[in-house]
């Protein structure tokens, strides 16, 4: 039972001496610092470095066991991402 969370991103290699944008890995921890899950968000190289914090993406939540558990999705409410119309929704 967890009654509270910590979320680690994990730091790639690549991303933090090129400065581009990969694709995130978070770690999932219980209060005493134990992984419960681990996350990997899906998207494309061009909304990762045009779109940044507007992009579309879908996370998959898995448990150590590798089993996933949980789906976030979050489409692009827009027809472009150069012209936000919309607050995004996950």
């Amino acid at each position: 039972q967890l009654d509270r969370i910590i979320i680690h991103q994990q730091v790639e290699l690549l991303e933090a001496i090129l400065g581009t944008e990969t694709s995130s890995k978070y770690e999932i921890k219980n209060h005493l610092g134990q992984r419960v899950y681990f996350a990997v968000e899906e998207n494309d190289c061009f909304d990762r470095n045009l779109c940044s914090p507007i992009r579309s993406f879908t996370i998959r939540i898995a448990d150590n066991m590798g089993r996933e558990v949980i789906t976030v999705n979050r489409p692009l409410r827009c027809n472009s991402c150069w012209f936000p119309c919309f607050l995004q929704e996950v």
